[in-house]
């Protein structure tokens, strides 16, 4: 499915979230933190758009992601970065290799959530990170009843306008109001081993950034 909306996924993204998920990749990078020379897996990384602000750090970032239709596109605009095709569930490094591990809206997509962040917790070094971006829950009641009928009304419409293949965009609708909300995540991070885990709403709990710690 992600092969075929490799082309245009960027901009369809960009259109569907109003301009906001470049906002949302910026505290990303923040809430990251990567410094020169640290080690960053990138997870669901797509075509590593989401890679490049940790790149410019001077971190080395490898970008991994299990549609080989959006490596491939990605290799074509950067083709300095280490691309990597892996299962979240099952990934191809070694344990402690990485200072911080994160996964922007592809968390989601994966069959085994708990197993990812197992796996995520296995590759991290002791005293390393993980940041987590995902759609969650709007904390406010009515602005919640009207996200929801966006995702289900607008957002198909409007991504057979822009996207390549717009039934993907009928599942992330339906994936996204299937997620659990802020608290359940937390926890699930918690039960893979994180430590300090906590996390901010952004856009008023349209999206949340969960942390969580490796200790030493």
């Amino acid at each position: 499915m992600f092969d075929d909306v490799a082309e245009r996924y960027d901009l369809t993204n960009d259109v569907l979230s109003l301009g906001q998920d470049r906002r949302w990749r910026k505290e990303v990078a923040k809430a990251v933190d990567a410094r020169p020379a640290q080690k960053v897996l990138d997870l669901a990384a797509g075509t590593a758009t989401s890679s490049l602000p940790f790149a410019r750090t001077g971190a080395y970032v490898v970008p991994c992601d299990f549609s080989l239709g959006m490596l491939q596109v990605g290799k074509k605009k950067h083709t300095w970065l280490p691309f990597t095709a892996g299962d979240a569930t099952r990934l191809p490094f070694k344990d402690d290799t990485f200072d911080a591990v994160t996964i922007s809206f592809g968390l989601r997509n994966v069959q085994d959530t708990d197993a990812a962040l197992r796996e995520m917790y296995r590759v991290t070094r002791p005293g390393g990170r993980v940041v987590i971006c995902e759609f969650s829950h709007p904390t406010w009641a009515p602005f919640r009843t009207v996200y929801t009928e966006y995702l289900m009304r607008a957002l198909p419409p409007v991504a057979r306008a822009v996207s390549s293949n717009p039934d993907a965009y009928v599942y992330l609708a339906e994936s996204i109001r299937a997620w659990p909300d802020q608290p359940a995540l937390a926890e699930r991070l918690r039960k893979a081993g994180w430590s300090r885990v906590a996390w901010r709403n952004l856009t008023g709990g349209v999206v949340a950034l969960h942390r969580g710690f490796k200790e030493s």
